[in-house]
This record gives structure tokens, sequence and C-alpha cells, in this order.
């Protein structure tokens, strides 16, 4: 009898297993999972309790036999995994109220991803990320990574660059989304679209063409002026300009607005912030009511309110993944992997995210091809970005972080960026152990924090 699939998830008291869960049941035909382990920290082990009795309901509620653990304990949950998932957040949703306030306090973006906030998250999590990995080369040297934690492309490169661990790939939900939304918008089946993807996380572009290799990019944007864009709910919907779109003749992903309406974004997000929660906020809210939700004992399905959080559907990529890989489905999946040429514009040795077709021996990247000269240009900017942000996490070189912000194109260079930094470290000091020197000066030399929401936290 073949040996049942063994999965550990770190990071499994989120909110959004039951979605994780959802995509493996339906996939379990071509997945036969014995058994899933959900990890957790301390802080986190009261939520994983809950959401580890709503997952263990939903396999009961199933056909299948598949028993949950839920553990503190990385150890025992590695031990033999096939694969493990990484779906985790350093420092919980605390964090990121710091990581988007403190920006916004200064008039700077405050955002998961992107900007301060997207490196500091880089900061509290690629040492995490590179443990895990040690800890998965003694336990289960065989398994596949497959990350969803954020920054995922910076998280993957880190792994790659500085884990030296070659089965990982990392996922997103917006290109999902994106081909979901794009598939109604056009009014085909999705089986029908061909898509190219070329970038790298939440900085990506792609095309869109019909099965005999029509260019279907020009109407679909076309469209897009005419119909719902589908972003991720923790977008706010500014339009792009149409006329950059037709130039470009590519479709950009929803957090370009960051960067391609960057005033208006702002602006929003000031007013959010002055006369309401911000994102991260608003999203603690959401993750109350769906924990309430998951302690009804008789609620054996993922509840619709999910969908509410940023990352809906990304079950479709993460247990489509595993699948493809263990029953080398050969699949067309939207992945951050080793660039390997498919992006001639950047190294070839870098993470990108592309289109790959995933299989028993990972992700095949679909080439690409060299970029228009706009796209070109911030696309090297910002995986320059990304590898000075890498490096400063794991090295604590308060320099390179500088370099890092600097470099940064939401991050306007002076002062004021310095401050935040300052900030932010100071904020995180629980979860920056590498830069722990640098932030003994910054207390020493009185620094203090502006918002007196972080303040009091």
């Amino acid at each position: 009898m073949t040996r049942k699939v063994k999965i550990a998830t770190i990071g499994g008291g989120s909110s959004y297993t039951p979605e994780l869960m959802e995509g493996f049941i339906k996939r379990y035909a071509e997945l036969p999972i014995g058994e899933i382990w959900l990890v957790d920290v301390e802080a986190g082990a009261e939520k994983q309790a809950i959401v580890g009795k709503m997952a263990q309901r939903m396999w009961d509620a199933s056909p299948y036999d598949v028993q949950i653990h839920t553990t503190l304990n990385r150890e025992e949950a590695l031990k033999d995994a096939d694969f493990v998932t990484t779906q985790f957040r350093v420092g919980q949703l605390d964090a990121r109220v710091k990581d988007e306030r403190i920006p916004f306090s200064y008039g700077l973006l405050g955002q998961e991803t992107n900007g301060a906030g997207g490196m500091f998250k880089a900061f509290r999590t690629i040492h995490v990320i590179l443990e895990i990995v040690a800890d998965m080369k003694r336990l289960c040297p065989d398994a596949w990574l497959i990350n969803f934690t954020n920054p995922s492309g910076m998280v993957t490169e880190a792994v790659l660059r500085y884990g030296q661990w070659e089965k990982v790939i990392g996922l997103c939900n917006v290109p999902v989304v994106a081909k979901m939304g794009e598939a109604e918008t056009l009014g085909v089946p999705q089986t029908d679209l061909i898509y190219k993807f070329a970038g790298v996380n939440h900085f990506h572009w792609h095309k869109v063409a019909d099965k005999k290799g029509h260019d279907l990019t020009p109407q679909l944007i076309d469209k897009l002026y005419e119909e719902n864009s589908g972003l991720p709910k923790n977008i706010f919907d500014v339009p792009f300009y149409r006329e950059q779109l037709q130039q470009m003749n590519m479709i950009p992903c929803g957090y370009h607005r960051y960067y391609y309406r960057a005033e208006e974004m702002l602006k929003h997000g000031l007013t959010e912030y002055a006369t309401e929660d911000t994102r991260a906020q608003q999203v603690k809210a959401i993750e109350h009511e769906l924990f309430e939700l998951y302690k009804d004992p008789d609620l054996d399905y993922k509840p619709k309110q999910l969908e509410q959080r940023g990352g809906a559907y990304y079950s479709d990529a993460a247990c489509e993944t595993i699948a493809s890989i263990y029953a080398n489905k050969n699949t067309e999946i939207v992945v951050s992997t080793r660039n390997n040429g498919a992006v001639p514009d950047l190294p070839a040795d870098c993470a990108v995210e592309v289109t790959a077709y995933v299989g028993g021996a990972g992700a095949r990247n679909v080439a690409f091809g060299p970029l228009p000269t706009a796209e070109r240009g911030w696309l090297q900017m910002m995986k320059s970005m990304e590898l000075l942000t890498i490096e400063a996490a794991i090295t604590g070189d308060y320099g390179t972080a500088l370099q890092a912000f600097i470099s940064n194109p939401l991050v306007p260079s002076g002062e004021t960026a310095t401050r935040v930094m300052h900030e932010l470290l100071i904020a995180h000091k629980a979860y920056l152990p590498q830069f722990a020197d640098t932030i003994a000066r910054l207390e020493k030399e009185g620094i203090t924090i502006k918002d007196e929401v972080v303040r009091k936290m």
C-alpha cells in the first residue's frame, strides 16, 4: 500500500486554513493525504486550537479519513513531511498594524507588502523562513516547500539564495483572482485562455491569448474599463490610465496602483488612517468575526465571509501546486521560482513570478521575453530593492537597510524616511534580533513612536 502524504502547515492557526482544507478535500483523489500538521507559535495557540477543530470537522464531513494534528512543536510536524506549506505572520496582525500606521503617520504609504511596511515584514520573516529551511534539511530533506508567506517573492528568493533550498515554490492568489475575473470579463471559460505572466510577486504584468494564439490583451484592456476589475479585497480600486495600458499592451497586477497611481492611493490610505481604521485594523475585525464563526461546532465548511480577506481562493494555487508535483500533472500555474532566463531583463539566478508548468521536478518556466522599456526599468529597480531588503534582513546591517529604503519608489528619500525606518525598528524590536545593536542605539538616542495607537500597543 502506498504511504499516505504528510503535510505540515507553518502558521496553521491562520484564518486561511479552512481555504487550504477545502482545496485538499477537492483534490483527495489525486493527492491521498493521511495527516495534516498545523503548527503555530504560543501567541497563536488559541486561534490554532479553534481552526484545528474546524479543519477536522471539514475532513470528518468528507468521505476521507484524514487526521488533523495541532502542535507548537515545529520539529514533530516537519519530521518526514512530504510537503511543507508556510502561511505565517511574524508578530501576528498587530505587526501589520504597525507596518501601516507608522508610515502613514509621516505621510508615507503604509501597506503590508509594499513600501516601508513591506520591507519590514521581510525583515521579520526572512530569518524565520531560513530557520525553517534548516530544520527541513534535518527532518524532511526530500520535502517541497510551498510558500504563501508574504512578501512571497522575497521570502522565496531568500530560500533559494541564502537557504540553498531548490525545492521551493512561492505562490500568490493575485494571478488566480485575475484569471477568474478576466475569463468572466471576456465571457469565455478560463480553459480557453492562454496566459503569460512576468515580473516579481505583487509587481507583475501579463498577456492573454485565445487557444489559437490570437492576442486578446487589447480587447481585455477595453473591457476592463466597462467591467469590474477583479481586484484583491485589500486594494482600493482607482483605475489605471487606459492609454498607459494600451501603450504597454499588458495587464498590470492590482498592486501596480501603488506605483502607477501613487498620489491617489496615498490620499486614500491617509484618509482611512485619519478617519477610520487602516486595512490591518479592518482585517483584525474580519478575523474576529471569522474565528467566532469557526467556534461553531456545526460549521464544517469554508464560510463565505472568508472571501473578504485579501487572500481569497489561494487554495486554488497552493493545493493545485502540491497535487501537480505529487501526481506529475504539469499544470500551468503562476509561481515565484528561479528565473533561469524566463525574464531576460533580470539575472538568471534571481526569483521571478512567471507562468510555469508544475510537475514532479518542480516548475518549468514559460519564457516571457524582454519587457518594454518602462516595465524593464521598473522591474530592475524593484528587484534591486528586494535583494537589498533580503540582505539587510539577514545581516542586520543598518547601511544596507537604508539603501533598501532609499531604493524603494514608495519611500521618498530623506529625513522622513529615516525617521520612519527608525520607528519601525523600535516598534518591531521583539522580532528583529539581527538589528539589536541598532535598536539599542536608537533607544539610547531617545527615538520614540509618533503614532498614538502604535505607542499604546
